[in-house]
């Protein structure tokens, strides 16, 4: 038993998902390059952050997204099958999927979310407003396997994964959350996905440097959570948010930097900084109509529709999963 796994073995973690969360924050930092997945970004704060940066002027995908999912809605309604359920990937807020629900006629909706607590929250809102539509969140990381419930088990199933978090994958992990997706939805499978596409960098820089700070504090919640879940002793004031658009890998950069050297501690374990190292801990790719298509025909599924907003700046698309 290695150091780290002696570490976790002795810290009596209360739950699998916390244990997770603590085996990747040591794997990351302890690498050359540190790094930690953008899925540790989504405990109840994170997700309420990244709530408000959606809103925010500078972030364009989720009112694009949103204004293409309107404008599409009769066409998007004759892909999805009557009576379908619904799954959402890493759902989050409801406020896309409402789009659906309100011009397509599926039966069931199955939210898949990291964070339970906002989930069952979103979950309840929805029950709510759409009194005759069956709601079964999942409680699970959605990049991984789980499994549907088996109220949905005989219904034709349509995935939904919006806002473009297929961009947060490398490549080679985006095929294969696809190919798992087909899989976990099954036979006949079909999708709706929201792409982000390439444009001027000004524009992308600036919709992860908000004025206001808010993808700042999204950031840096990544420590905040280790601190609280982990028994971390990050100093958050040591740590600077950077957000760099990198033109040769297609992708915007989510960074901390370290101010001044430093040493943190959490779970019997130490990591070092030195000033103006990095933890990189998120890329969102962007695409081309083309580059997405190919990935996703390279993924097992078959491109039905494409459609854009009016200055190409944020994409939707229905996959077929082929055989």
């Amino acid at each position: 038993m290695n150091v780290h796994a002696a570490a976790l073995a002795d810290a009596h973690l209360p739950d699998e998902q916390t244990c997770a969360f603590a085996r990747g924050a040591i794997e990351g930092l302890s690498q050359q390059r540190k790094h930690l997945s953008p899925k540790y970004f989504y405990d109840a704060t994170g997700s309420e952050l990244f709530e408000a940066i959606t809103r925010l002027p500078e972030y364009y995908p989720t009112r694009t997204e949103l204004s293409i999912l309107r404008d599409r809605a009769s066409d998007i309604a004759a892909f999805v099958p009557e009576g379908a359920a619904l799954v959402e990937f890493g759902a989050g807020s409801t406020t896309k999927v409402r789009r659906l629900l309100q011009s397509c006629a599926v039966s069931a909706y199955v939210p898949v979310d990291i964070s339970g607590e906002f989930l069952n929250a979103q979950a309840a809102g929805l029950r709510k407003d759409f009194p005759s539509l069956a709601v079964y969140p999942v409680a699970a990381d959605f990049t991984g396997t789980f499994k549907l419930p088996e109220a949905i088990a005989a219904m034709p199933k349509v995935g939904f994964f919006p806002g473009s978090t297929i961009g947060n994958f490398e490549p080679h992990e985006a095929c294969r959350f696809l190919r798992s997706a087909a899989q976990i939805l099954g036979s006949g499978a079909r999708m709706v996905i929201g792409v982000d596409l390439e444009k001027d960098e000004r524009v992308l820089c600036n919709a992860y440097n908000d004025a206001a700070g808010v993808t700042a504090r999204f950031n840096l919640n990544v420590l905040v959570r280790i601190n609280r879940e982990l028994g971390g002793n990050f100093d958050l004031s040591a740590f600077t948010h950077r957000a760099i658009y990198n033109r040769e890998q297609h992708r915007i950069e989510m960074h901390l930097i370290a101010k001044k050297a430093q040493i943190v501690r959490f779970l019997g374990t130490s990591f070092s900084f030195r000033p103006g190292e990095s933890i990189h801990t998120e890329n969102s790719y962007k695409y081309s109509i083309e580059r997405f298509a190919a990935l996703a025909r390279g993924s097992g599924w078959q491109v039905c529709h494409s459609w854009t907003d009016e200055a190409k700046m944020f994409s939707v698309h229905a996959l077929l999963a082929e055989g």
